[in-house]
Formats: C-alpha cells, structure tokens, sequence
C-alpha cells in the first residue's frame, strides 16, 4: 500500500524564488537561507519519494475573488505555472499523479470534506518554491507532485482544527491506495509576517519557535489555536500556518524530528523549515529512525534570536 513517510515544512517567499530565478543565491543576503537548507535536498535525495502532496495557498493566481474555494484538489496530469505579473517563473511544469489524486479526493469527500477538484489549474510561488527549497533547480522534477491549495487569503480561511483533522483523512486515503509509493507531504507559508497596515515588517521570533516545539511534540494544542491568535501573534499573513497542520495531521502521532532551519528576515517574513519523519513500523508497532537515535545535540539547528523583529517591508 503508498504511505506517507514524512512531512515538510517550509515558507514560501515569493522573493526566494526571485533570489533562485536572478542568480543571487550566493549574494550574503541570500546565503544564509539557501545554506539552511542543504541537508534538506540530502535528505529528500535519500529519501526518494514517488509522489509530494504539496498543500500551499493559491496568491490569486488561479482563483480570484470570483471563486475562492476552502480546500481544491489538483487531480490533472499537469500544472501550468502561473504568471504573477513577470511571466511564468522559469521552472519545471509540475508533473501531477491523478490517480492517486482522484483516489484522496474520493475518500476525503466520503470523510466528509468538501474538496473542489481541480482538472485544470496553474500553480504559483507557493508550491514553485517550496519545490526549489527542497529539489534545488532540476529540469524536471523527480516525481509527480498534487497541489492542494488552501484559502487562508479570504476571511473566512479553515481553522487548525479542520486542517489538522483534513491531514488524518489525507493519511487515511494513502494509506487505502493500493500501490505500493512512498509518499512526502508538505506543509508550506509563514512563519510568521504581515505585509500591509501599521504593523508591516512584525515578525515574532519567539512565537515561531514555540510553533516549530509543539509541531513536533504537540500539534493538537496547535489545532486549538484561533484566527485572531495567529493574526496577534504571527502578523496578518501568519495564519498560513495552518497550512502545516494539514501536513502534521497527516503523519502518525509519535514523529522524529530530523531537521530544523530558522532566519529571520527574508523580504519581510520569516523563514522556517522542519522535516519530521514518521517512525518505521515493525510487526504494528512504531520503531525510532536511526536519526531519532542521535543525541539532541546533533540534531543541526540554525535558528535566529529569541525575540519579536520589525523591519521594514
């Protein structure tokens, strides 16, 4: 049967992929974010995975305020890149797996979530970078990826509650699919920013961090979180993160943290990232990863201080 072996999670700023499609990575701006996540495209080689469930935000690039679906589907073979306004940013089409697709759409809906399916729809900077983040610049992708694009842009967006249960019904439709895939889900936005109003540039540091803390150890006092906490706390645009929830809903409930990577600021946002892996099951029963054998202290961490930036925008 296709299982999920891990989730990811990581920002999706819209000028990282300006930095990736300008050739600045190397510049000293840049370097500390795209070095953070080195080990990220080691892991992900090693890992191999058949199929990436990519949950992300549309930036109303397929859907305007027209039609603003909760929670739509990519069910296609393939993905047009959208024009935001510079042209198509100069990356791969993205290859979709329908089959699996139309297999998550069916049990979910039985679930009871109401999915818009989407047999043609073109995906921007909120899947686009992610992928770069964690494939680097190849001239395809690796392997077919389905877009599941959240609002979180239009009041009223999801609660972390739907999208943590949403993540639970994903897994369970995998884990119903009969091929035999390895599958990696990731969560993408945040962390925490706002890009407009008098508190443009807020970024809280301290907030992020204890969301990266309890992703991994306590997701379900994350699921409990409301809009207006996440907006308080993590700026306008911050309630992305429940993004990530989808993703950690979607894993088992005990996971190991292989990697961590926190800076502050790219633009205006700051950059988080978490890889956690399910632990391997044997006779029914979970077995730690090697990586969960290392000491903590080998865990590689880049994190920035303690506290709430502004900056500007």
């Amino acid at each position: 049967m296709a299982r999920i072996i891990a989730g990811v999670s990581s920002s999706h700023v819209p000028a990282i992929g300006a930095a990736i499609d300008n050739h600045r990575t190397n510049e000293p701006y840049w370097q500390r974010v795209f070095r953070g996540f080195e080990r990220s495209k080691e892991w992900i080689a090693k890992a191999k995975p058949d199929v990436v469930i990519g949950v992300y935000n549309d930036h109303a690039s397929a859907f305007s305020v027209e039609i603003i679906p909760t929670f739509a589907l990519g069910t296609a073979t393939e993905f047009g890149i959208a024009d935001e306004g510079w042209g198509p940013r100069p990356v791969p089409v993205v290859k979709g797996h329908p089959e699996l697709a139309s297999h998550i759409a069916q049990s979910v809906i039985l679930d009871e979530f109401d999915l818009t399916l989407c047999n043609k729809m073109e995906v921007d900077h909120g899947l686009t970078v992610p992928l770069n983040l964690m494939f680097g610049s190849p001239q395809e992708w690796p392997c077919p990826v389905i877009p599941l694009a959240v609002n979180v842009v239009q009041f009223p967006p999801p609660t972390g509650n739907r999208c943590f249960n949403l993540g639970r019904a994903i897994r369970k439709a995998v884990e119903s699919y009969p091929e035999d895939l390895k599958v990696v889900i990731f969560g993408t936005g945040g962390m925490s920013h706002q890009i407009s109003g008098p508190r443009a540039g807020l970024i809280n540091s301290k907030f992020d961090h204890a969301f990266l803390d309890n992703l991994t150890k306590n997701p379900k006092k994350l699921a409990q979180m409301s809009h207006m906490e996440y907006m308080r706390e993590a700026g306008a645009e911050g309630v992305e993160m429940v993004m990530w929830l989808i993703m950690r809903g979607a894993l088992d409930e005990q996971v190991d943290e292989i990697y961590r990577f926190y800076t502050v600021p790219a633009s205006n946002t700051a950059v988080g990232h978490i890889i956690l892996e399910n632990r391997r099951r044997v006779a029914g029963k979970a077995k730690p990863s090697p990586a969960s054998k290392k000491p903590a202290a080998k865990i590689k961490r880049a994190a920035a201080g303690q506290k709430v930036h502004r900056i500007r925008s």
